[in-house]
């Protein structure tokens, strides 16, 4: 997947931080904590811990530059803060017809550590979302472990399925689908469950949409059409982190009543549905009597 010759993409969307501690100890592993329990349950726990951690802070965030397509198909860096963009334009056009007010997220690249509204965080959280901040936090490495530990193709759009993914979190935190859900728990047809899919569903809406939808900044296309290879390197990363995946790959027995985000299969079949289908109505993972 690549974005459209002629694309242009404006800087300030995304923030650098660098020079980050990971939090390991005291403060920081208070932090570490509050941010697994908040991640996993949706609960705010960091005032009963002792507060804010103290490690992760980084250096001053700093404006990542706008650039072009051809740089977008280039370099990580740039290439996050395109796909926000197009993301942006695809959810302040579908969401008002959901019954939903559109609201930009924030986007975060960080080294080693960062500070969120969720507690500290460490590059070895990996991308995740933060409802109080509104926020998408980003390590790259990420893409580095998936590779050398999961054995992923990876790749431009292998990236922005994460994206897409996490910026589906955004999505679900706009609608109330976190509020409703009881993320409390683990299994195969948990409510913890049914968010992750929900969330790939949404990647895979934007996905199958991105390749017409046109940017009004320039009248070409975000993207070009989607390669049958290309699609197989995000439904790989899909599968890479399926629980079950996950599970093999640390050596233990596959156990679906510890599952929080869902098997490869389910990860797979959920993102191709909302590609294939392109509707909310039918990434409704929560009216699914079966996931």
């Amino acid at each position: 997947m690549t974005f459209s010759e002629g694309g242009n993409f404006e800087g300030g969307r995304v923030r650098r931080r660098s020079g980050g501690r990971t939090a390991a100890a005291g403060g920081g592993l208070v932090g570490v904590i509050a941010l697994a329990i908040f991640l996993f349950t949706g609960q705010d726990v960091s005032p009963l811990l002792g507060g804010s951690a103290g490690g992760g802070e980084g250096g001053p965030a700093q404006d990542v530059a706008g650039c072009t397509a051809e740089q977008a198909n280039a370099d990580p860096t740039c290439r996050f803060s395109a796909s926000l963009q197009a993301l942006d334009t695809y959810w302040a056009a579908t969401l008002p017809a959901a019954g939903a007010q559109f609201a930009q997220p924030a986007g975060e690249i960080f080294e080693g550590g960062v500070q969120t509204g969720c507690g500290a965080a460490s590059s070895s959280t990996g991308p995740f979302y933060c409802p109080p901040d509104q926020g998408i936090y980003l390590d790259l490495g990420f893409f580095d472990v998936l590779q050398s530990q999961f054995g992923t193709e990876g790749g431009p759009l292998a990236e922005m399925y994460v994206y897409a993914h996490e910026y589906g979190h955004h999505v679900q935190n706009l609608t109330g689908v976190f509020e409703r859900a009881d993320r409390s728990g683990g299994g195969a047809e948990s409510d913890s469950v049914r968010v992750e899919l929900q969330a790939d569903c949404y990647a895979g809406m934007w996905a199958g949409d991105a390749a017409t939808r046109v940017d009004p900044d320039t009248g070409v296309t975000f993207l070009q059409p989607i390669t049958q290879e290309q699609l197989a390197t995000a439904l790989d990363t899909a599968a890479a982190i399926g629980d079950d995946h996950i599970q093999q790959q640390s050596g233990g027995g596959v156990d679906p009543d510890t599952w929080t985000h869902g098997s490869s299969e389910q990860r797979q079949r959920w993102f191709t549905t909302g590609y294939e289908q392109g509707s909310m109505e039918a990434c409704d993972t929560f009216a699914a009597a079966t996931l």
